[in-house]
């Protein structure tokens, strides 16, 4: 088949190379440039957080998302990167005063899944020989099954293998004004193909209803002085921050969820919040660089559900919320599965 993919974000792609081991041609449109500078996907930390959710997520995203983890090692391997996957459990700590915090988030996940009895309890000494920079934390978690992709890697390499690829044109930096059954319209051109998948986020909200916005900030920090090497959580009352490792000692920092479609610059109070939280959990940060700060928008729905709607010759997707990497690979997959394309 010849298909139109609009939208080539974090999904989109996904999409792409599921419908390349089809057999399919295929042609993407979207309005960013084909190496995504301004897709949320591009400013993700890429957790593979699926139990760590599990605290204000619906079951469906647990499910989903260990699927997921099932299927991100051979979506990886297929654009040439297969370390840019990392599954060697996380770590959730708190800050003395913020122990209850920590143990009541813990049994609430285990009072929504059998599974997480797995996630084991670490005394100062047991987290020291796991991650040997968190020494000055008396009391852990860690989560085994939990892991994460290299984001940035992902949303580079998929770009290169796309662009590359002798099936698929690509039509960047056009912006798509409508989706509707087996056509796009671009501008003053209808493109016709034999079936269309609408994976533009918030690119979609005219013809998506109850979708929205919602804002998360980042910083990259370049921190020679820190060596963590697992996605690491930390509870407060107010926020729960992470902080995501990358080679060559650079972390991603993030915690905010703003109910915002404002992508302009972090405020003054995000950016105090944030890096006060990562140099009181590791004093190493005091001497880090910012690199970046990046601030984004990720489309979700009423229920913060991820939404798939088939049509005869028309598939969209959308609402994957702040779980993108944690439930692409799976929700796609589920559409794929649903029928179409037979």
């Amino acid at each position: 088949m010849h298909i139109g993919i609009a939208g080539v974000g974090l999904v989109g792609r996904v999409l792409a190379l599921n419908l390349l081991r089809q057999g399919h041609t295929l042609t993407l449109f979207d309005e960013d440039t084909a190496y995504g500078d301004n897709a949320a996907g591009m400013t993700a930390a890429g957790m593979l957080a699926v139990f760590a959710e599990l605290e204000t997520a619906e079951s469906v995203i647990f499910e989903h998302g260990k699927r997921s983890i099932a299927l991100w090692p051979a979506l990886l391997a297929q654009i040439g990167i297969a370390d840019a996957y990392q599954q060697e459990g996380s770590i959730i700590t708190a800050h003395p005063q913020d122990y209850s915090e920590l143990d009541h988030f813990i049994e609430t996940l285990k009072s929504k899944v059998e599974e997480a009895s797995e996630i084991q309890l670490l005394d100062r000494r047991e987290l020291t020989q796991l991650e040997p920079d968190m020494e000055q934390h008396a009391k852990a978690f860690f989560i085994p099954q939990e892991g994460q992709v290299d984001a940035q890697r992902f949303m580079k390499a998929s770009s290169d293998y796309l662009l590359n690829h002798p099936d698929v044109t690509w039509e960047e930096s056009v912006k798509v004004m409508d989706v509707s059954v087996g056509s796009i319209f671009v501008e003053n051109e209808v493109k016709k193909f034999d079936w269309v998948f609408d994976a533009r986020g918030l690119g979609a909200s005219e013809q998506v209803e109850h979708l929205r916005g919602v804002r998360g900030e980042v910083f990259w920090l370049d921190a020679p002085e820190v060596n963590i090497t697992r996605p690491t959580r930390m509870l407060h009352p107010r926020y729960k921050i992470y902080i995501v490792p990358r080679p060559n000692n650079r972390y991603i920092i993030g915690a905010t969820e703003i109910e915002s479609e404002d992508k302009s610059p972090m405020s003054v109070r995000s950016s105090l919040e944030l890096l006060s939280a990562v140099y009181s959990m590791h004093s190493g940060f005091a001497e880090a660089r910012i690199v970046n700060m990046v601030t984004n928008c990720r489309p979700t729905l009423r229920d913060n559900l991820p939404a798939i709607t088939q049509d005869k010759r028309l598939t969209r997707i959308n609402g994957l919320y702040r779980h993108g990497y944690l439930l692409a690979p799976a929700v796609v997959e589920e559409a794929l599965n649903g029928g179409i394309l037979k």
